[in-house]
């Protein structure tokens, strides 16, 4: 998929940064039978605004889908970042004036007694993920059958594998996942699909550190984000999802988010 770049107003001046129109950045990062999740980044001047994802039956649906919710994340983040900037500047003076009466105030009033310390919580034993089996070889026999059925030789299978994983051999998947999540990509590949531009499979390890930054745009500490995912999931750790889990995760983390950036700011205080 190649840059879009968003219609632009008119220009009758030099536009500064913040006006200059978004460039949308799309590439597909799962497929499957009637499934297609297309993750999309905006960009401008350089710099990225933020992604999100979109499904749908179809590439284009999806790129569309995400666009349009990466487009309504951005407008609300910026909506409440003007609506905090025009804030009255009376209601900061004032909030300073009533911290310095409370200082005052705790400076000429006897000193309480600080309360006793809450309990410890007991900390939660970590979950452990799933270990690699020892036998591979039923995955790897299906691995060859299916590259067959693409029309792929060792050299096609090399550029798909760099694309993918960032090395040519398959001798060099040492996770189990890996190997499962390749193979789950070229089972729903078309014969004669070109391994420079197939859609290359979700690695667990790009949904995490996207999981991470989503939690930390929501502002949630690791309490909230296990509360959402018992909620959804029913399970105590991300490490217990599978990477099909773990993608709808973050697509809800996104949800969120979109609210998040919506929802509206505090009103100051009656003066």
């Amino acid at each position: 998929m190649h840059p879009r770049e968003a219609p632009a107003a008119p220009e009758f001046a030099m536009q500064s940064p913040a006006q200059q129109s978004v460039v949308w950045e799309a590439r597909l990062v799962h497929g499957e039978p009637g499934r297609r999740v297309v993750e999309v980044s905006g960009w401008r001047g350089g710099q990225c605004l933020g992604r999100c994802l979109g499904e749908a039956e179809d590439a284009e649906t999806a790129e569309e889908r995400a666009i349009a919710r990466l487009s309504q994340r951005l407008a609300a983040l910026q909506d409440t970042t003007e609506r905090a900037a025009s804030q009255p500047r009376q209601a900061l003076i004032r909030h300073s004036e009533e911290e310095a009466n409370e200082a005052a105030s705790e400076q000429t009033s006897p000193q309480k007694t600080a309360p006793a310390p809450a309990p410890a919580a007991l900390p939660q034993q970590p979950v452990e993920p799933a270990a690699d089996p020892d036998d591979w070889s039923e995955e790897l026999a299906e691995l060859d059958v299916q590259l067959q059925r693409l029309g792929w030789d060792r050299s096609q299978e090399s550029i798909y594998l760099q694309r993918a994983f960032g090395h040519p051999s398959r001798n060099r998947l040492t996770a189990f996942a890996d190997l499962a999540a390749y193979l789950r990509a070229v089972r729903v590949l078309s014969p004669g699909s070109s391994p420079e531009s197939a859609a290359i499979p979700l690695r667990r390890s790009e949904l995490l550190s996207q999981c991470e930054q989503l939690l930390a745009s929501l502002g949630w500490d690791a309490g909230r984000g296990r509360q959402f995912l018992e909620q959804h999931f029913q399970l105590a750790s991300r490490q217990q999802l599978g990477d099909e889990q773990l993608l709808q995760f973050n697509m809800l983390l996104e949800e969120q988010l979109i609210g998040f950036g919506s929802a509206p700011a505090a009103a100051a205080p009656p003066g």
